[in-house]
C-alpha cells in the first residue's frame, strides 16, 4: 500500500505520528506506522510564507552559509556564519523551542492552533532567543562580562549554541550578542520554513526618554562620558517573509523581528513582527512595535558638552540621522545588498519628510493634530548646528586600515570658510567604545593650536600608536577619535571618526576536495602580528557536512610573528555545499 499525505496549508506545524486502522474479520487493530514532520511551505501558493521567486527560496529557506555584517558604516567588516538549518536534530530542537515558549502568547498550549500562524510562530521564537526567562537560548553579558561563559564573538554558528541550550536542559547558554542572537533565529525560521535574513543597521539608537532622538555627552577632552541614550555602532535583527492575516495582507512580505531585548520606555522587550513597509511609510498604528523600529532607523543625533558647572551646551557639528546604512547578505552572492530603501525614502525627500510628520504625530499624541511647519520648527530646535555655520569645516580622514599591531594613521582637514583669520585650541582623544555604544577607557589625549588664514585649508597628520591603544582593545576593536575646540574659545566645534582595528586573517586551504564519507585534510594558518606573545591561543573550527562539533585546537603561545599551522583531518557525513569556518582567539581577541 503507498500512503501519500496532503496535509492542509492552515495545518499546524510539528511533529505527527501516522497511525493505519485495520479491519478485519471483525477485528479491529491499529499499526503505527511512524511519524512526519508538517513545516510552513514556501514553494506553496496557499501558504503565508509562500515566496514566488525560486533563487530567493534557495537563499532565505535552503542556504545554510550566511555572512554577518559589522563594523561601522564607513568600514565594513564581514565574517562567515553556518546556520546549520538541516544538521541532525536541528528540526526537534526548533520545535522545543515552541513548547517551551507556547505559554508566552497563549497561556497554555493544550491546543495547537496557533501553530499554523508564521506571525504567532515568529513571536514566540523571537520571545525564546533571548527574553528574560529562563528558559531562553542565549544571554547577552551584563557590563561586558563574560569571563563565566563564552566569549560573544567566538561562535561560528547556530548549531553548537542550540545543541548546548537543549543538552543543557534548556537553560540559556552564555554569551551572545546582537549578531549571534538574529543568526540563531534566522535558523530557527529557515528550519520551520519561513523565509529569513540577517539584517545590520549601523548607527543604531538606543534611547529610553527620547524616542526619535539620540543623545550623546562629551567632556572638554573629548571623552564620551556614559549616558542613558547609546549609539549602537551596528545592530542584527532578523526579517522573516510572510503575509500579515492579521493586517489583511494576502501576499507576503518582509517582517522585522528583533530578538535582542533593548530598553524601552516599557523597559526591556523584544520587537516584532513589524511590518518593513509600514516603517517607510511612517504607518505605525499598524504594528506590535511599529514605533520602537521607525525611531531605530530614523532618529536624529544630538550632541552635547558638558562643562565643569555641570551645564550643557550643543557643538556644531555635520551629524546625520540614525540608521544610515542597512544591510543585508547578497541572493547568491558572497557581497551585501542595501536595503535603506526598504526601511526609509532617500534622507530630505518629500516622501521621506512626510512619513516622518506622520510617525512623529504618532509617536508624540501631543502633535497630532499639529502641522509639518510646527513639527519642523521643533526638529530644528532639537538638532546641533551644522559645522559650516560657525565658518569652518572639518573632517577625520584615515590614511590607513590599520590591523592589530599597525598604527593608526588620520588626516585632519580643517577649512575656514570666512576672509578672515582664525585662532582656535583644539584638544584631542581617543577612547575604545563597544559596538553597543559604551565608552571605555581614554587611552589617548593631545592638545594643538590651529590657526587658519582666510580661505585657507590644513591638513594635520594624527598619529596613534599600537603601544597606546593595544593594551585596551582587547575584543572591542573599534576606537572613536574626537577633536574639539576649547569653550573658551567661543563656538564649540566638534570632529569625530570610528575607527575599526582589523583582526588578522586565519588563512584555510583544503588540501583535498571535499568527498562523501572519503577522509579530507585541510591547512590552518595564522600568524602573529604583534610584537609582543600571544598567550592562551585558541582555534575553533566548525564546517558544516565536515564535523558534527565544533574542533578546538590549544595553540598554546605564539611569540611575536610566528606563524602557527594545523593539519585537520576529516571525513564529510552529507553531501551539500561544505564550508570550513575558523576563529582565532588569543587573550588580545
Amino acid at each position: 500500500i503507498n500512503i501519500s499525505v496532503f496535509p492542509p496549508s492552515n495545518a499546524c506545524i510539528g511533529r505527527y505520528i501516522l497511525n493505519m486502522q485495520i479491519t478485519s474479520c471483525g477485528h479491529t487493530y491499529q499499526r503505527c506506522l511512524g511519524d512526519f514532520y508538517v513545516l510552513f511551505n514556501p514553494w506553496c501558493a496557499d501558504d503565508p510564507v509562500y515566496m514566488d521567486n525560486q533563487a530567493h527560496r534557495e537563499e532565505y529557506v535552503l542556504n545554510e552559509h550566511g555572512i554577518l555584517y559589522e563594523g561601522v558604516h564607513k568600514h565594513i567588516t564581514s565574517r562567515p556564519w553556518h546556520f546549520g538549518q538541516f544538521e541532525e536534530g536541528i528540526l526537534d530542537i526548533c520545535l522545543k523551542i515552541l513548547d517551551m515558549g507556547a505559554s508566552y502568547h497563549h497561556g497554555s498550549d493544550r491546543d495547537h492552533c496557533w501553530r499554523n500562524d508564521p506571525v504567532h510562530v515568529s513571536m514566540v521564537v523571537n520571545h525564546m532567543i533571548s527574553s528574560h526567562t529562563t528558559n531562553s537560548i542565549m544571554k547577552i553579558p551584563e557590563n561586558n562580562d563574560y569571563l563565566k561563559g563564552t566569549k560573544p564573538f567566538s561562535w561560528n554558528g547556530s548549531v553548537p549554541i542550540l545543541q548546548q541550550w537543549y543538552n543543557g536542559r534548556c537553560r540559556p547558554v552564555r554569551y551572545g550578542y546582537c549578531g549571534s542572537l538574529a543568526s540563531v533565529m534566522c535558523t530557527v525560521m529557515r528550519c520551520l520554513g519561513i523565509p529569513s535574513r540577517v539584517i545590520t543597521n549601523f548607527c543604531f539608537p538606543c534611547s529610553i526618554e527620547n524616542p526619535l532622538g539620540i543623545n550623546e555627552i562629551f567632556d572638554c577632552t573629548g571623552k564620551n562620558l556614559c549616558g542613558k541614550d547609546k549609539l549602537w555602532r551596528y545592530h542584527c535583527w532578523n526579517e522573516s517573509w510572510m503575509a500579515r492575516r492579521d493586517l489583511n495582507q494576502c501576499c507576503g512580505d518582509w517582517q522585522c523581528l528583533d530578538p535582542t531585548p533593548l530598553e524601552t520606555g516599557r523597559g526591556s522587550a523584544c520587537s516584532g513582527p513589524t511590518w518593513v513597509r509600514s516603517i517607510r511609510e511612517g504607518e505605525l498604528d499598524l504594528d506590535y512595535d511599529g514605533h520602537h523600529m521607525f525611531s531605530r532607523v530614523n532618529s536624529n543625533y544630538i550632541g552635547w558638552l558638558s562643562q565643569n558647572d555641570a551645564k550643557k551646551v550643543k557643538f556644531f557639528c555635520d551629524a546625520w540621522p540614525c540608521g544610515q546604512h542597512l544591510i543585508t547578505k547578497s541572493v547568491g552572492s558572497e557581497q551585501f545588498e542595501d536595503i535603506t530603501g526598504a526601511y526609509k525614502y532617500e534622507l530630505g525627500s518629500v516622501k521621506n519628510k512626510e512619513a516622518y510628520y506622520r510617525a512623529y504625530r504618532r509617536i508624540h499624541p501631543g502633535y497630532c493634530n499639529a502641522s509639518n511647519c510646527h513639527i519642523e520648527r521643533e526638529l530644528s530646535s532639537l538638532k546641533n548646528p551644522f559645522l559650516g555655520d560657525s565658518g569652518i569645516n572639518m573632517r577625520l580622514k584615515m590614511a590607513n586600515c590599520p590591523m592589530y599591531g599597525e598604527d593608526v594613521q588620520l588626516h585632519w582637514l580643517l577649512e575656514n570658510l570666512r576672509g578672515e583669520n582664525k585662532s582656535l585650541k583644539f584638544n584631542l582623544s581617543a577612547q575604545i567604545v563597544t559596538y553597543s555604544g559604551c565608552p571605555m577607557d581614554q587611552f589617548w589625549k593631545d592638545s594643538v593650536n590651529v590657526t587658519l588664514g582666510p580661505r585657507e585649508v590644513k591638513k594635520i597628520p594624527l598619529c596613534i600608536s599600537y603601544s597606546q591603544y593595544g593594551p585596551y582593545l582587547c575584543d572591542h576593536n573599534i576606537m572613536k577619535v574626537v577633536a574639539v575646540s576649547d569653550p573658551e574659545c567661543g563656538e564649540v566645534l566638534m570632529v569625530s571618526r570610528d575607527i575599526v582595528i582589523n583582526r588578522p586573517p586565519v588563512i584555510v586551504k583544503l588540501l583535498s576536495q571535499p568527498r562523501l564519507k572519503v577522509p579530507c585534510t585541510a591547512e590552518i594558518s595564522f600568524c602573529n602580528p604583534l610584537q609582543e606573545d600571544m598567550k592562551n591561543c585558541v582555534m575553533t573550527l566548525e564546517g558544516c557536512g565536515l564535523f558534527k562539533e565544533p574542533m578546538t585546537i590549544d595553540l598554546g603561545t605564539l611569540a611575536s610573528n610566528q606563524q602557527a599551522r594545523t593539519i585537520v583531518e576529516f571525513t564529510p557525513y552529507r553531501l551539500g555545499s561544505h564550508r570550513l569556518l575558523a576563529n582565532f582567539g588569543c587573550h588580545r581577541f
